[in-house]
């Protein structure tokens, strides 16, 4: 059994019936009492964050999972349509389980997490960045870079994100999928 001391990112452990995800946690102690580590959690089912608060020490039920790594294929009706490297069998996967599946491009590789006694799945992880190519956005005007100013920028996958005033369309550029932030230009 594990106890609160064993918390990382991207544990997965099962609260109230259900099996979710750390996201983020942080552990602090106020004056004499007893430490406390506050988490953000994402359901596997449903796919809302919520915040739990534990005392430090609390045991909590850890949850066995397997990585298992899918091709993404296609957009689906019901979701992506991902195939298993090894095994080359394909499957949906529904909006909920994949965080920012905007940013997605075919042929990319993403790692399933599969509930290892169950065998179903819990959640997808994209790679932590993407190379991307500007679709559109407005031009920017010459000598605009001395500032920290950003602009809308359309992706070849139809997401937006913001991006300094010197690229332009065409350009490649490196995303954080995790924040859908620009990290910077990539020369091709």
């Amino acid at each position: 059994m594990a106890t609160t001391a064993d918390i990382r990112n991207g544990l997965c452990i099962e609260l109230n019936n259900d099996i979710f995800r750390i996201i983020d946690f942080s552990k602090f102690q106020v004056g004499r009492g007893s430490g406390k580590v506050w988490t953000k959690l994402k359901s596997s089912t449903s796919g809302k964050v919520i915040e739990h608060t534990f005392n430090s020490g609390h045991p909590i039920t850890e949850v066995r999972v397997e990585r298992r790594k899918f091709q993404y294929l296609y957009p689906d009706a019901d979701g992506y349509a991902l195939m298993n490297q090894e095994t080359f069998d394909q499957i949906t996967i529904g909006d909920d389980l994949v965080d920012n599946g905007k940013f997605l491009k075919e042929g990319d590789v993403v790692e399933v997490l599969y509930h290892a006694e169950k065998e179903t799945i819990i959640s997808v992880e994209l790679p932590q960045s993407v190379v991307l190519e500007i679709t559109y956005t407005e031009p920017g005007l010459k000598g605009d870079t001395a500032t920290n100013t950003l602009k809308p920028a359309t992706v070849e996958t139809g997401a937006e994100v913001r991006v300094p005033l010197f690229c332009d369309t065409g350009d490649f550029i490196k995303i954080d999928t995790a924040s859908g932030a620009y990290m910077e230009r990539v020369k091709k």
